[in-house]
């Protein structure tokens, strides 16, 4: 039995989704395959304790076309679902929504998030030598070094299709 709810971003959410994307990733601006994205603006869900309602997880996407792009995912504890459940939630929304495949970006570095989403069935799609450059030209605080001291240089592209390909 899950000891959290999965529930969407409410506007009452906002100053929380604000402060945490200001803790974890500098700001709420987030750069993916060249494109800015006010992140604290988007849909998306938030995973909080039974009971006391402290919120433990988020997860921001975007729709366009027939294609959800997962934003952000950030669990705030580990190692009990919520990045799961956070991902089920967005992937059944996109269906509902009609999109046909879900994807989202990493960074070279991030090879745990690798991992996680390759067990959830999530697959390697592209990678994108060098892009990190281009996005630290738009987001100055974006750390030269990651995960284990890995230069962080280049996007990775995964995708989980969503038609039952």
């Amino acid at each position: 039995m899950k000891s959290f709810t999965i529930r969407p971003i409410a506007e009452g959410d906002r100053d929380w989704v604000r402060d945490l994307f200001a803790e974890h990733w500098g700001s709420s601006l987030v750069i993916t395959r060249g494109t800015a994205h006010q992140a604290d603006a988007l849909p998306g869900f938030i995973a909080a304790e039974k009971g006391g309602g402290v919120r433990i997880g988020l997860l921001t996407y975007r729709i366009d076309g027939d294609e959800c792009e997962i934003v952000s995912l950030n669990s705030l504890r580990e190692g009990i679902g919520v990045g799961g459940a956070l991902l089920g939630a967005a992937t059944e929304e996109a269906r509902r929504a009609g999109c046909l495949r879900a994807l989202l970006i990493t960074t070279n570095d991030n090879l745990p998030a690798v991992r996680f989403y390759q067990k959830r069935g999530w697959r390697l799609r592209a990678v994108y030598p060098g892009a990190i450059r281009e996005s630290r030209r738009r987001k100055p605080a974006i750390p030269e070094t990651g995960v284990d001291g890995i230069p962080i240089r280049d996007e990775i592209e995964l995708e989980l299709p969503l038609d039952g390909r």
